[in-house]
C-alpha cells in the first residue's frame, strides 16, 4: 500500500517547468493529474512518434515513462531541473493503437535523499482496463545534492 505524497508543485507549475526546461518537447506531453502517490501524463501521439507500421515507437513510449516519474518527483521535491534518470527498464506488452494518444500512470515507489523509484503503466487512451497497458516501466532517478523537499 502507498502512502500519500505531499505536493509542492501543482499541475500548472509542472506545465509552466516543463515548457521552460523542456521547451522542444513540451508540446508532445500534458499532465493529466497528480494522483495521492505519482502522476496521469498524456502523450500527444504526432507522426513525429510513428514508426514503419503504423505503431508509436518505442522510444516515444520510453519518453513517456521517463517524463512522468521525473516530473511525479518533482512534484514532490521542487523544480529541480538537475534530478536525472540513473536506471531504467522498460516493457513493451502489446503494439499500440496509431491516431490515439497514450495515457502513463506513474507512482513513486521509494522517495529518498538521493535517490527515487518510480514505475509506470502505459495505457493506449480511450481503451478500457480490461485491454491492459501498452508497457510498463521502472525508473531510478538521482536526486542533486541540496535539493530541497519544497
Amino acid at each position: 500500500m502507498s502512502r500519500s505524497l505531499d505536493c509542492v508543485m501543482s499541475v500548472a507549475a509542472l506545465s509552466d517547468f516543463l515548457a521552460a526546461e523542456f521547451p522542444q518537447l513540451s508540446r508532445d506531453f500534458s499532465v493529466e493529474a497528480l494522483t495521492a502517490d505519482g502522476i496521469a501524463m498524456r502523450l500527444h501521439v504526432g507522426p513525429q512518434h510513428l514508426r514503419p507500421g503504423g505503431t508509436v515507437s518505442g522510444p516515444s513510449i520510453f519518453a513517456l515513462a521517463d517524463v512522468a516519474v521525473y516530473l511525479a518527483l518533482l512534484a514532490r521535491i521542487g523544480p529541480v531541473a538537475l534530478a536525472v534518470t540513473t536506471g531504467s527498464s522498460i516493457d513493451f506488452l502489446r503494439r499500440p493503437p496509431a491516431g490515439g494518444d497514450l495515457l502513463a500512470r506513474a507512482r513513486l515507489l521509494k522517495l529518498g535523499r538521493v535517490l527515487a523509484v518510480g514505475d509506470v503503466l502505459v495505457f493506449a487512451a480511450g481503451a478500457s482496463d480490461d485491454t491492459g497497458p501498452v508497457a510498463r516501466a521502472s525508473l531510478t532517478y538521482s536526486i542533486p545534492p541540496g535539493a530541497g523537499r519544497g
